[in-house]
């Protein structure tokens, strides 16, 4: 019989999936735990918590394990696991992502840094920090991030047996979406190899931050602002829409661009930077100045829409965001 490598006081093994709605991670916590339950004989559960269920919002996905003789009555969101995946690096600029870790856990993080660099901007002190370049394989296997990613998690959880995960794989896809299968395989197989991971002891003296439930609400009957006002409101000019990104974002050519604004009738979000400057005829007329990618999901309609391909989609690599962003007019005045 499979023995789990470590339990709470309740007897579980517990998963957290953090990730952004289309990167698959609900699909994940369902084939893992089958993986779990059918392939190796455990018990298991898996759920997800989610908001609007939309491309693009946090996604939680929560999985237990426990052994056979261990009865799961327990389906609250998963607190404190020892097991985390971070679908999308971003998202710690906005969630708690390694919320209620312990000092031995491990951080599984979709990144093309080192287990150095993430220990140092994800501010963990002790633990495994592991890292897969989940959607450089995808891209290149014309597949999704989630089987990148199942195949690292694979990898660090041993008690899982991969050839199991395979045949899962082959049974949800084969008969759908037969073409698929064996890319899913490949980027599996990719995720499985290619993750690199260090395990870092907590320095002598120092103690994990104390747990705090990351679910309990800011706002409640006795603290409500009068009239329920919303005090944070999606529109306003501190939104973010850059942890939506899946990969992929919009690179501006400007010696190519004639200013035909076919970019800017199809882009959601308003992401454009127009001027008004004179034309060669001394006429008023719109030019388009750059992108702010504070606004920019990457959803890459732009690029379609390009008639001279002044736009192209292009993988994101940290910091082009920040170096090469157009601020909107009334960020500038903000600031």
């Amino acid at each position: 019989m499979v023995t789990l490598p470590k339990v709470n006081n309740l007897g579980f093994f517990e998963i957290r999936l953090e990730s952004i709605g289309g990167l698959g991670a609900n699909l994940a916590g369902k084939m893992l735990a089958e993986a779990g339950v059918v392939g190796v004989g455990l018990n298991g559960v898996s759920f997800s918590s989610y908001g609007s269920e939309k491309k693009g919002s946090a996604v939680k996905a929560h999985i237990r394990f426990c052994d056979p003789h261990t009865n799961i009555r327990d389906t609250s969101p998963v607190e404190r696991p020892h097991v985390v995946g971070i679908f999308h690096e971003s998202l710690s600029k906005t969630v708690n992502v390694i919320s209620g870790i312990y000092e031995d856990s491990t951080v599984l993080v979709n990144s093309t840094k080192t287990p150095d660099e993430l220990k140092e901007k994800m501010n963990l002190r002790g633990g495994t920090i592991a890292v897969i370049d989940a959607i450089g394989i995808s891209l290149e296997e014309k597949n999704r991030v989630n089987m990148a990613m199942l195949g690292a998690l694979f990898r660090l959880c041993d008690f899982l047996d991969p050839e199991v995960m395979r045949g899962v794989i082959r049974k949800s896809l084969e008969k759908k979406y037969p073409l698929a299968v064996q890319p899913a395989i490949r980027t599996f197989d990719r995720g499985y190899e290619e993750v690199q991971f260090h395990t870092y002891a907590l320095p002598e003296g120092e103690e994990m931050p104390k747990f705090v439930r990351f679910d309990t609400p800011v706002l409640g009957y006795a603290t409500q602002p009068m009239g329920g006002m919303i005090t944070n409101p999606g529109n306003s000019i501190l939104k973010d829409l850059s942890i939506s990104r899946a990969g992929m974002m919009p690179h501006f050519h400007e010696d190519k661009c004639i200013h035909c604004a076919s970019c800017d009738n199809v882009c959601p979000d308003f992401c454009f930077v127009w001027e008004q400057q004179p034309d060669k005829k001394g006429r008023p007329q719109m030019f388009l100045q750059g992108i702010d990618y504070q606004y920019c999901k990457g959803c890459l309609k732009c690029v379609q829409a390009c008639p001279t391909d002044a736009l192209s989609g292009e993988r994101e690599t940290d910091g082009y965001a920040d170096d090469h962003r157009t601020p909107h007019r009334f960020d500038l005045a903000a600031n």
